[in-house]
């Protein structure tokens, strides 16, 4: 089940796009977890995670730098996507990671309100669960049917996940679910990457 490398993947500028596909997301998963487990306060099962990065918030400058890094993993995991695979999945991952970067530059609490939090929140959720189902159909027809299958499976879980956050109660366990379903794609979609070009870098065969 493995991932096309980038062309020249040995180059270094390739290698990063797709580490960024593992740094990104594991840093953000980390940030919210020890963040929101030693906040006074706070419940992750109920609170989103953007609570923690609010205005005034004691871990607002933490959570803040865990957005970014995840934004700018994610936008750099998009350009090792369009490296290795046709289709829309490249520009939905970039698209999440903009997003992303949105959400930290707009914290909730703040005098302006908390209608354009909402929008780069939505907009980040809904294409980060899209990156895996726009996979699927070209993973498909490159013959990698299990990567295709798992990429539809993620993609409707993550979906019906965050769905969850608007329509019940929990909110913050669904939301927390349903991005660590979809971060688990990418990261190892990223690390498939980085082990078959280091691979080919090897000249030994990635399969």
């Amino acid at each position: 089940m493995r991932w096309p490398s980038p062309p020249g993947a040995g180059a270094h500028g390739g290698r990063i796009a797709a580490i960024g596909g593992v740094i990104g997301p594991a840093v953000f998963v980390a940030a919210w977890s020890i963040l929101g487990a030693r906040t006074a306060g706070y419940s992750p099962d109920d609170d989103a995670i953007s609570r923690l990065a609010a205005t005034g918030a004691s871990t607002q400058a933490a959570m803040t730098a865990g957005f970014v890094v995840y934004g700018t993993g994610l936008s750099l995991f998009g350009s090792a996507l369009r490296t290795t695979l046709p289709g829309p999945a490249w520009a939905l991952a970039a698209a999440t990671g903009l997003a992303t970067l949105g959400v930290a530059a707009t914290p909730l609490d703040t005098a302006a309100g908390d209608a354009l939090h909402g929008v780069f929140a939505a907009l980040g959720y809904a294409t980060l669960a899209a990156v895996p189902l726009a996979a699927a159909g070209p993973l498909a027809a490159q013959g990698r049917r299990r990567w295709a299958r798992w990429s539809v499976v993620t993609g409707v879980a993550s979906a019906a996940c965050l769905a969850a956050t608007v329509l019940g109660p929990r909110h913050g366990l669904f939301q927390r679910a349903g991005l660590t379903i979809a971060d688990s794609w990418v990261i190892a979609a990223a690390v498939d990457m980085l082990l078959r070009s280091g691979a080919e870098g090897s000249g030994t065969s990635p399969e």
